[in-house]
């Protein structure tokens, strides 16, 4: 007798937290502390579930000025010197 293929399932606990299979997570790209989308949908007249990693929103000025700074420290005796500097070189 052939042998029918198991779901994976998903164990939640009383505090609503899941337990999702490393098979899944695998299939997801999911990661600790990802944030996951959950989207109802209808399937063959059925309603089901669709579960797919959130994208991360663009921050496309996350980090854009990096490629112009000239140092390589960030404490604030360092930005304090680097403000300086460029009121004496631009005249202020």
């Amino acid at each position: 007798m052939p042998q029918i293929p198991t779901m994976p399932t998903i164990s939640l606990t009383s505090k609503r937290q899941a337990t999702f299979p490393a098979r899944l997570c695998e299939d997801l790209n999911l990661k600790p502390g990802d944030l996951i989308e959950v989207e109802p949908a209808e399937l063959s007249g059925e309603r089901v579930w669709v579960l797919r990693r959130c994208r991360t929103p663009a921050r496309p000025w996350l980090g854009c000025l990096g490629p112009m700074t000239q140092v390589d420290e960030y404490s604030m005796a360092a930005i304090r010197a680097s403000i300086a500097t460029g009121r004496t070189t631009h005249g202020e």
